[in-house]
């Protein structure tokens, strides 16, 4: 009987130490953090390389969420729900910020190492003074040009002379140029070329600007040798099917339109010439945003993620994926981005773009923006009239909003 009293116990240790051991090892094992993004599988490829050599210690989840934007406002407060972090564009910044979900990038990197990226980049990730993403490409309109109908030497440099030639194209039966003339997005190149903007960085509308009023008088003249419909399948479909010699689009429509046999040609935006300066489109920047559920739990292995995403290696390689311009200032030294004239164009135009506006009133500037613009170039009213009532309508929705 002794020696079976004196057994159990021994059994017993060797039992716990087993379980211990079990648990120390659970305990030890790899940290996993999730990343929400509505990205291509192209671009998510290239991240999930960046960060293999992450593996075992650190273990980065990228899961494709529908509704994004609306499931971060329900959830992003909640630890038990919410992602690590989300890949997304920067233009939600300030609502998230906002809400307090959202955690600085410099509390995991330097802001010495920001410095490596375009400058226009970080602008747009900063919402009062604080940078809440780290950019890792953007994007911008380009101007886009048929070489079977306007060579290299005469794609044209100034808006005096782009309606010259619109003036000409119709004569002939053709659209010398085509944009989506009545969609703020569009237009805002032929806003900020006049210096005037949609919204201050403070959140006030500025539609009943003298500047504003400038803009939609000189773009209407565009307008009017145009299609009255402006949407985007009219646009890329005369452009596509060769009926319109120039068109101001994004970086997606390269891709069918080379497909479709356009000899396309790229250039800078033309120069307006009442003011001397350039279009000026808007920039989109794309890049990861770190939920402050997990900023001190996970803190270590976030800024393990964000300093090898942030390496030009990854701008080159997303650029090459999916044709967009790398944050990375050093990716542009890569033959391979060299070559590839629509980055470049991108890079080029970005010198003069205008960051989206990132603060919470933008939601509801852009068919505030939209509904004046169609009055304006589609319905004929009043410029004068209209700006005024727009201008109205945009303070009493942000004043709802708050």
């Amino acid at each position: 009987m002794k020696r079976k009293v004196c057994i159990v116990p021994i059994m017993l240790i060797i039992i716990v130490m087993l379980i211990g051991g079990c648990t120390s090892n659970e305990a030890e094992g790899p940290v996993v953090l999730t990343v929400w993004h509505d990205k291509e599988q192209p671009i998510i490829d290239v991240l999930v390389e960046a960060l293999k050599n992450l593996e075992p210690e650190i273990v980065v989840q990228f899961e494709k969420k529908n509704g994004l934007t609306e499931a971060l406002k329900l959830v992003g407060n909640n630890p038990n729900a919410a992602p690590d972090m989300y890949f997304f564009a920067h233009d939600k910044i300030g609502v998230y910020a906002e809400m307090g979900i959202l955690a600085a990038i410099t509390d995991f990197l330097d802001a010495s190492e920001l410095d490596a990226l375009v400058p226009i980049t970080v602008e747009s990730a900063t919402y009062k003074e604080t940078v809440y993403q780290l950019p890792l490409y953007f994007e911008t309109l380009l101007f886009m040009y048929n070489k079977e109908w306007v060579t290299d030497v005469e794609v044209l440099r100034d808006t005096d002379s782009l309606l010259m030639h619109m003036e000409k194209a119709k004569r002939m039966g053709r659209f010398g140029f085509v944009e989506q003339h009545s969609n703020a997005y569009y237009a805002a190149g032929w806003v900020h070329g006049f210096g005037a903007t949609i919204l201050e960085a403070s959140g006030e509308p500025k539609l009943n600007s003298e500047e504003m009023k400038a803009a939609m008088t000189y773009h209407k003249r565009f307008v009017s040798f145009m299609p009255g419909e402006s949407e985007y399948a009219t646009v890329n479909t005369l452009f596509r099917e060769g009926k319109a010699d120039m068109t101001i689009g994004g970086p997606w429509m390269v891709p069918t339109l080379r497909a479709a046999g356009i000899d396309l040609g790229l250039a800078v935006m033309p120069i307006i010439s009442q003011t001397g300066k350039p279009l000026a489109p808007y920039t989109g920047v794309q890049g990861i945003h770190v939920l402050k559920v997990s900023a001190d739990s996970k803190a270590d292995e976030i800024k393990t993620v964000l300093t090898a995403l942030i390496q030009p290696e990854v701008g080159k390689n997303i650029a090459l994926a999916s044709g967009s311009a790398p944050a990375n200032e050093k990716a542009y030294e890569a033959d391979d981005i060299k070559n590839d004239d629509m980055v470049m164009m991108m890079r080029a135009t970005a010198e003069n773009s205008v960051p989206m506006p990132n603060v919470p009133e933008m939601d509801v500037m852009w068919t505030v923006m939209t509904n004046m613009l169609v009055e304006i170039n589609m319905s004929g009213k009043s410029i004068d009239e209209t700006v005024e009532s727009a201008q109205k309508k945009a303070l009493e929705l942000i004043s709802n909003m708050k």
